[in-house]
C-alpha cells in the first residue's frame, strides 16, 4: 500500500460494525471514520472498547464519529455498510455523498438481493458482497464482546465487463486490509451461493431461539420434533434457492446441524440478532 492514507467508513456500529472497524482500525494507512446511531454519544466520547475471546483487549477510537455520512463533507475509498438490512434504498440514499468515482462499497449483512439498491443506485462502482459468522453483542454502547465464532466469505457482486480490472484491484485492495486486520476470511468466487448459506442457517436458528426463547442447545433436546422440525426449515430455504437457480445441495443440512452442535449454544443476546428485537418488540430484518 501507498502511503496515502485510505479513506474507510464504517456505516452502522452494531456489534459487528463495531468488530470490523477494530479490525479495520489496525491497519496504519486507514483513516477510520463511522456513522453511528443509538451509541453516537458513547463512540463520540469514549471510542469502542472490544473484548474479543481470538484478538483480546482493545479500543478503538475512530478518526471520526458521525451521525450522518453527509456531515462528512468529503468521499471514501471504502464505505462499509455492516447495518441491518431493513431498507437498502435508503441506506443507499444516505451513503450516496461519501460515494465518488473510486469508492468501493462493502456489504456486510445478512441476507440475500442486499446489493440491489446499491447497484441501481451507483452503477458502476465496486461493490464488495460479504458473508459473516462472527459472534459479538454490545451489552452498552460501545462495549463490544466478541466471541471465539469469526469467519468471513467475501467476493466481487457483478458489474461492467469493462470495470473488472479496476474491480479485482479494489478487492485485493480489502483482502490487505482485512489480513492486516487479522482476521479471518476467504475470497469465493460466487458470494450468492455464500449469501444463500447463511440465509439458510438464520432462518432455523434465529427464528426458532426468537419464538421459543430457548438456545440453539436447549430446543434441539426439547422434544423429538425439534430436529426434524429445524431440518425442514432449512430444506425449504434450500428449496427456494434451487428455485432460483442458486445450486445449493441438501448436504447442507447435515452439515449446519453439526456445525451448531460444536459451537457455543446460541440465544438472542449472543450471537443471534433477532432474540434483541423480539424481546423489546423493535423492527425486524426479514431475510426471505
Amino acid at each position: 500500500m501507498s502511503d496515502k492514507k485510505l479513506e474507510v467508513l464504517v456505516y452502522g456500529l452494531g456489534a459487528i460494525g463495531s468488530f470490523y472497524a477494530f479490525v479495520l482500525s489496525r491497519g496504519e494507512h486507514v483513516r477510520l471514520t463511522v456513522v453511528a446511531r443509538s451509541n453516537y454519544d458513547a463512540v463520540a466520547a469514549n471510542g469502542i472498547s472490544i473484548n474479543s475471546e481470538n484478538h483480546g483487549k482493545h479500543h478503538v477510537k475512530p478518526d471520526s464519529v458521525l451521525r450522518q455520512v453527509k456531515d462528512a463533507s468529503q468521499t471514501f475509498d471504502f464505505i462499509v455498510c455492516t447495518n441491518k438490512a431493513v431498507d437498502q434504498a435508503s441506506t443507499a440514499a444516505d451513503i450516496a455523498p461519501g460515494v465518488g468515482d473510486n469508492t468501493t462499497i462493502v456489504i456486510i449483512q445478512n441476507g440475500v438481493g442486499n446489493e440491489d439498491a446499491f447497484r441501481e443506485r451507483f452503477p458502476s462502482v465496486t461493490i464488495i458482497s460479504c458473508v459473516t459468522w462472527v459472534g459479538a453483542r454490545q451489552p452498552e454502547p460501545g462495549i463490544v464482546h466478541h466471541t471465539t465464532s469469526e469467519d468471513m466469505q467475501i467476493g466481487l457482486y457483478p458489474n461492467k465487463p469493462t470495470s473488472a480490472t479496476t474491480d479485482a484491484e479494489h478487492l485485493s485492495q480489502f483482502e490487505s486490509l482485512l489480513s492486516i486486520g487479522k482476521t479471518i476470511f476467504q475470497i469465493v468466487p460466487s458470494i450468492q451461493v455464500q449469501r444463500w448459506e447463511k440465509v439458510v442457517w438464520n432462518a432455523a436458528w434465529n427464528s426458532l431461539t426468537a419464538l421459543t426463547l430457548l438456545d440453539t442447545h436447549t430446543w434441539l433436546t426439547s422434544s423429538d420434533l425439534s430436529t426434524p422440525m429445524t431440518r425442514r426449515l432449512m430444506k425449504e430455504v434450500i428449496d427456494v434457492a434451487n428455485a432460483l437457480d442458486v445450486p445449493l445441495k441438501y448436504e447442507l443440512i447435515d452439515r449446519l446441524m453439526d456445525k451448531i452442535w460444536i459451537i457455543p449454544a446460541i440465544l438472542g443476546n449472543n450471537t443471534n440478532t433477532f432474540n434483541p428485537e423480539a424481546l423489546p418488540r423493535r423492527s425486524w430484518d426479514v431475510h426471505l
